[in-house]
């Protein structure tokens, strides 16, 4: 019997941690982790020039060498009273996230959609259609937050975003991009062709890009052109940004900049998730 006691030895049951407790398996997000980190190791490299090089020659050829003939020419009271290069930098910050939303919002979903099958794939694991999207959105604000990080160091570099609110910069330009983001998801889940990208990009992405307050004041427009670009989600990021790049923010106007970004974040997360469900005809 003393025997049979000393050489009893203590059994787990599979899945009981050490203490008897349970063990969890992953969740939903943590499922996709490897897959889109894979993604991201395998593609970086041909969107390294676009995220990270072009903006920084944008800084040099317009901030530094035509905003010196601005400043000479005395438009910094238009400007805010601030130069040319501290004027365009923030918003160059919120048009290269907004830029980098739309194409990881296109042609990547669809992919995923018609060509290589990949949100079929995920569906037939116990995922859900809302898990897909919600991995997706992670993955895109991932990216974004870094391509925020790695401009918002250019812009210290360059001595603008020298104020201590600049570091609200960056989770203030991923809600620019995610307020983008979402509709388009929803767009793409929508759309039959690719065709369709082509008119987004003229009619939505171009206009929006110009005409942000990125490269001008937005009061130097007429009104009616004033009022069109004011509705525009691009505009308030670009004010949002800049306001906390130069270390101006202001309190109300700032909130209502966040309040329209955030709306239509949901909204355009509301239509993703239906579109998205009808189009996989998952549950």
């Amino acid at each position: 019997m003393a025997g049979d006691v000393t050489s009893r030895t203590t059994k787990r049951s599979p899945g009981r941690r050490p203490g008897g407790r349970q063990g969890r398996p992953p969740g939903p997000l943590l499922r996709q982790v490897d897959h889109w980190a894979v993604r991201w190791r395998r593609t970086w490299r041909g969107s390294a020039i676009t995220n990270f090089a072009l903006p920084v020659l944008y800084l040099l050829a317009m901030g530094v060498g035509l905003g010196s003939y601005v400043d000479d020419g005395g438009a910094s009271r238009a400007l805010g009273g601030v130069a040319y290069l501290d004027f365009l930098a923030p918003g160059l910050l919120a048009t290269t996230v907004f830029q980098n939303a739309v194409g990881a919002s296109t042609w990547p979903v669809m992919g995923a959609i018609k060509w290589d099958k990949t949100y079929h794939a995920m569906l037939a694991t116990p995922l859900r259609v809302r898990d897909i999207l919600l991995g997706t959105l992670a993955y895109i604000a991932a990216r974004l937050a870094l391509t925020a990080a790695v401009f918002l160091m250019v812009l210290v570099a360059f001595g603008v975003a020298a104020s201590a609110w600049s570091v609200l910069a960056l989770p203030a330009a991923v809600l620019v991009g995610m307020a983008h983001s979402t509709p388009i998801v929803a767009y793409a889940a929508w759309l039959d062709r690719e065709t369709g990208f082509m008119l987004l990009y003229r009619l939505g992405v171009v206009p929006m890009f110009l005409f942000s307050g990125a490269f001008f004041p937005v009061a130097q427009l007429p009104d009616p052109l004033q009022w069109l670009a004011q509705l525009m989600p691009l505009y308030h990021g670009v004010e949002l940004v800049r306001g906390l790049v130069l270390g101006a923010p202001e309190a109300w106007p700032d909130l209502v900049h966040v309040a329209y970004l955030v709306v239509w974040l949901i909204v355009g997360g509301w239509f993703a998730d239906r579109l998205l469900a009808r189009r996989l005809g998952g549950r």
